[in-house]
């Protein structure tokens, strides 16, 4: 039973000597995270198509708007008043004839067009809209899963630590008779354990990064 009870009374001090790892929260930096989230905002690919397409949509309404121009024709005719054909047939309609025409159906079609590009207009905003609130979330979502792996490594590392401390002291006092090894093998049981849990936490810390960073489009590094 005397190694179970070490491995207890070394874990407990090891989080006593450890107070400020029991929490992730203090490791939240919101100024950091709205820096992201505007990162985020400027460089993720679907952000940007998804801007991409409201501009679209309102070149549509400048188009539609324009095709006014398109259902009125402008003629003109000249007829100069000394003309052979003025002189042999005179009329009153001599010199510059200007006329418009226009059809029923081209009319009525226009004000449908430009409803309908505004239309796609307001879907397009929402959807921005929408996904500018999506965006947020997953980098909120990424940041504070990278701050709990932060969290987590630290802790380990500091695990790590206290656990090679331990494992100092009872090899020494093990090749000095001190104490049974027993109480040696459960220390280096302890420490080989710890380092196993530092490196998964290190490989949970680099993917936490790692999806963090390609939301964002930067790396953190560059961020300030």
């Amino acid at each position: 039973m005397l190694p179970r009870y070490f491995f207890l009374i070394l874990f407990s001090a090891m989080v006593i000597n450890s107070p400020a790892q029991e929490s992730m929260l203090p490791g939240i930096d919101y100024s950091f995270l709205d820096k992201l989230i505007a990162a985020a905002k400027v460089n993720y690919p679907k952000m940007r198509a998804t801007k991409d397409k409201l501009k679209i949509a309102e070149y549509s309404i400048q188009k539609a708007k324009l095709d006014w121009f398109n259902v009125v024709s402008f003629t003109y005719l000249y007829s100069p008043n000394n003309s052979t054909t003025a002189l042999v047939n005179p009329s009153l309609l001599n010199g510059y004839q200007f006329g418009f025409s226009t059809t029923i159906g081209g009319f009525l079609q226009k004000p449908v067009a430009v409803r309908s590009a505004r239309m796609e207009y307001d879907i397009a905003k929402s959807n921005l809209d929408e996904y500018n609130m999506n965006l947020e979330a997953m980098v909120k979502q990424r940041y504070f899963i990278y701050v709990q792996q932060t969290a987590i490594l630290n802790w380990r590392i500091k695990s790590l630590e206290g656990a090679e401390s331990s494992l100092k002291e009872e090899k020494y006092k093990f090749e000095k008779g001190l104490e049974p090894f027993d109480i040696y093998n459960s220390a280096l049981s302890t420490y080989s354990a710890s380092v196993q849990f530092k490196i998964e936490s290190e490989g949970a810390f680099l993917v936490a990064k790692t999806n963090l960073e390609e939301i964002v489009g930067v790396k953190l590094e560059s961020i300030k």
